[in-house]
């Protein structure tokens, strides 16, 4: 069987998950879907793993040789989609606004290829992973005993990446998107009238140094061959126009890919807050929370994704040399534990991932699908 003969019915999967999409851990109809039709096919299935996530087993038919892990993220994002569509999320404040809809389609597509021609020699183990965006579902997986109970040799995931050409695909060797972190902060002053600011202490003044301060530890902290990003991104304080509140409350996040450069900032980010408040009189509390480590491909792994996706696409088509991303990715936790590799597939132009007005392009669905089946074939 080609992917000619799927292609309709896995277009049509596709946008039936992206109008019925699923929160982190709620993705029971997004289980229920997956497991029922790798049942069909003929797979060995479990669910429940990390709360909603399945896992299907296919034994190639030519005898011994390795297990492949295969991953695909199910969850959706919580946000609005803005783009009309017949297919358009039925959810509101729920959307497949990162593609994870076409992560899964495409990976149930290379099981039933696999299964109806299971000519590879090996274990195929198809894990579909839930919470990906921000909660560790890869973790919550692992922490059920994914590895223990259904071992793999390598492991594998893509990623549709919009601003690369539909038919292409990029990969590296070594740290291929950053560790994903969160910090808050917490400025507490002493609330006065707005026309009366020298009887207070103003945290909103305090806040707007911080902020600008903290951007000294990537600009003049951080060696300029290293890589960091420290962003505060919300900001909680008052409530009417002429009251000085008593507190401030920064919200934001810090990307590194070096273990060092990690604890370094964590370090700067309290003393840079703790100076500046003081300096204003204010008082402050600081919390750095780390999140999902950085996503570090092993250099055979790569190579082998790399060589299979070129295999599928054509000569040419795949980048082994792209540029890392700051973005954080929670595959970074299986990658620790077992070799592999993470992909990025070419979504061609449009809107970018996490945009309102995204949706995944199903032209690529092929592309992901034959890269698959390549990578299981090749490494038997």
């Amino acid at each position: 069987m080609e992917f000619d003969a799927i292609e309709k019915d896995l277009v049509a999967l596709r946008r039936d998950i992206h109008q019925n999409p699923e929160l982190g851990y709620e993705e029971e109809r997004t289980s229920q879907l997956v497991a029922t039709r790798l049942q069909a096919l003929g797979l060995e299935v479990e669910r429940g793993l990390g709360g909603t996530g399945v896992v299907g087993t296919l034994k190639g038919s030519l005898g011994e040789g390795p297990t492949l892990g295969l991953r695909a993220d199910m969850d959706a994002l919580p946000m609005d989609e803005r783009g009309e569509r017949p297919h358009k999320s039925a959810r509101p404040g729920v959307f497949h606004g990162c593609g994870h809809d076409g992560h899964t389609a495409m990976l149930l597509g290379a099981a039933e290829l696999l299964s109806t021609d299971p000519s590879f020699r090996g274990t195929a183990r198809f894990v579909f992973q839930p919470a990906e965006e921000g909660l560790a579902g890869a973790r919550a997986m692992m922490d059920d005993g994914l590895f223990e109970r259904f071992p793999v040799d390598e492991i594998y995931a893509m990623h549709n990446w919009p601003g690369e050409p539909v038919g292409t695909a990029a990969v590296r060797s070594g740290p291929v998107m950053a560790a994903s972190d969160r910090l808050e902060i917490d400025l507490f002053g002493q609330g006065a009238h707005a026309a009366m600011p020298h009887k207070g202490v103003d945290p909103i003044v305090a806040a707007g140094h911080v902020i600008t301060a903290l951007q000294t530890i990537v600009s003049r902290g951080t060696d300029p061959q290293d890589s960091a990003v420290v962003s505060i991104t919300r900001v909680d304080a008052g409530s009417t126009y002429n009251v000085i509140p008593e507190s401030a409350h920064l919200f934001g996040t810090y990307r590194t890919f070096a273990a060092e450069t990690r604890t370094r900032v964590e370090e700067e980010v309290e003393r840079v807050t703790r100076g500046v408040a003081e300096a204003l009189g204010a008082r402050c509390e600081v919390r750095c929370m780390r999140g999902y480590p950085p996503t570090v491909n092993h250099a055979n792994e790569s190579d082998v994704l790399a060589s299979a996706a070129e295999r599928a696409l054509g000569a040419g088509t795949v980048r082994r040399d792209a540029p890392p991303c700051m973005g954080g990715e929670d595959f970074a936790f299986m990658l620790e534990e077992v070799p592999g590799a993470y992909l990025w597939l070419g979504a061609g132009d449009g809107p970018n991932l996490h945009h309102p007005d995204y949706d995944f392009n199903d032209d690529v669905l092929r592309h992901g699908v034959e890269t698959w089946v390549e990578l299981v074939r090749g490494r038997s």
